[in-house]
């Protein structure tokens, strides 16, 4: 079974970040209002990154990862900047 990690560009320019075994199903349901609160308040514009995962458990667990991560490092990985992304990382290491 595969499954993914998802994250959606809200019409407020918010990123919405979640998980699913069917990512073709999961955004007819964004797009139609029916996927939960936070799209039906503030509807998804696109699709922005993806990642494929074996299980839903991998999705799941990469959902939360990314959820504790800043703005600007969620940009860094919707825009495949991975310079920056080792930059950000690197900045929150010598910060701790």
């Amino acid at each position: 079974m595969s499954a993914w990690f998802y994250i959606l560009r809200l019409q407020s320019g918010s990123l919405y970040l979640g998980a699913t075994t069917n990512l073709e199903r999961r955004l007819e349901e964004h797009e139609a209002l029916d996927a939960c609160r936070t799209t039906a308040l503030d509807p998804s514009v696109s699709l922005v990154y993806s990642e494929t995962f074996e299980t839903f458990s991998e999705a799941r667990q990469r959902e939360t990862q990314v959820k504790h991560w800043s703005r600007a490092k969620k940009e860094a990985l919707v825009s495949s900047d991975r310079g920056r992304l080792r930059e950000l990382e690197k900045s929150r290491e010598h910060s701790s």
